[in-house]
């Protein structure tokens, strides 16, 4: 989904400090109600989106989680955004990996001359895109990601849009923080019911060769793992082919009668 919206622009804005303050309600409305979605991407995408919404002036919006060993763009709402950022991680400077390991708002309005990043601004510039909002999602337990806020024209956000996004980033930051733990519990439970199945499929088949061979049950584990380091398969995969095997065999000889 894209948002990509150049009649936003119109910096200088302290006169549109009511229409801010409901634009900033609205994206704060709407990170209330996300707790119903339970895709982790479907979530970030969202909350990039109502970033946009809830920050003046906003054209596009990233947002970026924190790895162990490097940044990774997540989600973006416009093609322009995921560019720039690509570009910003590629050459390892820029307002987002700055914000993101100092904790603190970023922000410029002339990327293209901005000497915090002399490789990043001038290319940024050169694209056509001059004012970023870079704001750390920071929760108790540190720093999670960062949420990057661009527009094409020069100094278009100010102090109030840097309040603003601070005031928006704060909840985002628990929100994503939150979807990360679900996301987790949930692979985590993914990758025990499939231990559950794969435990399953072995125990099978030990009794298949038990039954066959009239071994012990640690001499038929031992022959499953002989077979799998002679073929270089996964023991469940060995497993699962003696148990198919038997189903088959079962079925031809029930057809048989």
């Amino acid at each position: 989904m894209v948002v990509d919206d150049p009649q936003r622009v119109n910096p200088g804005s302290s006169a549109d400090a009511p229409g801010d303050d409901a634009a900033l309600e609205e994206g704060l409305s709407g990170l209330s109600g996300l707790s119903s979605l339970s895709q982790l991407d479907d979530l970030l995408v969202r909350v990039a989106e109502l970033a946009v919404t809830a920050i003046p002036h906003a054209e596009g919006a990233g947002l970026t989680l924190l790895e162990p060993d490097r940044p990774d763009v997540v989600v973006k709402t416009a093609e322009f955004v995921r560019r720039i950022d690509d570009m910003q991680y590629s050459i390892g400077e820029g307002p987002c990996i700055t914000a993101a390991a100092d904790g603190v708002t970023v922000r410029s309005g002339s990327l293209g001359g901005d000497r915090r990043w002399p490789r990043f601004g001038p290319r940024a510039g050169r694209m056509g895109v001059h004012s970023v909002l870079s704001l750390p999602l920071v929760t108790p337990s540190g720093v999670v990601g960062a949420m990057n806020v661009y527009a094409r024209a020069k100094d278009v956000f100010d102090q109030r849009a840097e309040e603003l996004g601070e005031l928006f980033a704060a909840p985002a930051a628990i929100t994503v923080q939150n979807a990360q733990i679900l996301a987790q519990v949930q692979r985590l439970a993914d990758r025990l019911q499939a231990a559950l199945a794969s435990r399953a499929v072995i125990d099978q088949a030990i009794g298949i060769l038990r039954s066959r061979t009239g071994c012990g049950p640690q001499e038929a584990f031992e022959r499953l793992r002989r077979i799998s380091q002679a073929e270089h398969v996964k023991l469940v995969d060995v497993a699962g082919r003696i148990v198919d095997e038997a189903v088959r065999r079962a079925s031809r000889a029930h057809g048989d009668r």
